[in-house]
């Protein structure tokens, strides 16, 4: 399957980096490198994931990719940069990423623009307990 995903420039493509672009653009949530690694399908090249994880630092830097890092375990996490940003609830239990609906810091950044300051992006983190965790605890 051929992604839909604007390829980069000077980016050379080869089947194992399609397969890669195409596990992304299909994630319904971001994805560590051996998520990635787990789902892609190299269409006869053997994929190593040291060359997930190459190629995913290669496409953060084209800007193709948005690189998070959880400070939980300082796991990466890694989806496609769309159009618009998204934040995300990490269960402190079993790790289960649960997407936001809106972004919690839109008013946030409206006070901010007239300052001295420009700004370009902003992270956000939630933790707590998903649904199936807190009846555990």
């Amino acid at each position: 399957m051929q992604s839909k995903v604007k390829w980069p420039e000077n980016f050379k493509r080869t089947k194992a980096r399609e397969s890669i672009l195409s596990v992304l653009e299909n994630a319904s949530e971001p994805l560590s490198a051996a998520d990635i690694y787990s789902k892609v399908d190299g269409k006869g090249e053997e994929v190593w994931l040291s060359t997930v994880y190459r190629t995913l630092d290669q496409l953060v830097d084209r800007g193709v990719v948005i690189k998070a890092t959880i400070t939980v375990g300082g796991k990466a996490l890694y989806e496609l940069h769309r159009e618009t940003h998204r934040h995300y609830a990490i269960c402190l239990a079993c790790n289960k990423v649960i997407q936001l609906e809106d972004c919690p810091l839109e008013n946030f950044m409206l006070k901010i623009k007239d300052s001295q300051f420009k700004v370009t992006g902003h992270n956000l983190e939630v933790f707590g307990y998903c649904i199936d965790c807190k009846t555990k605890i």
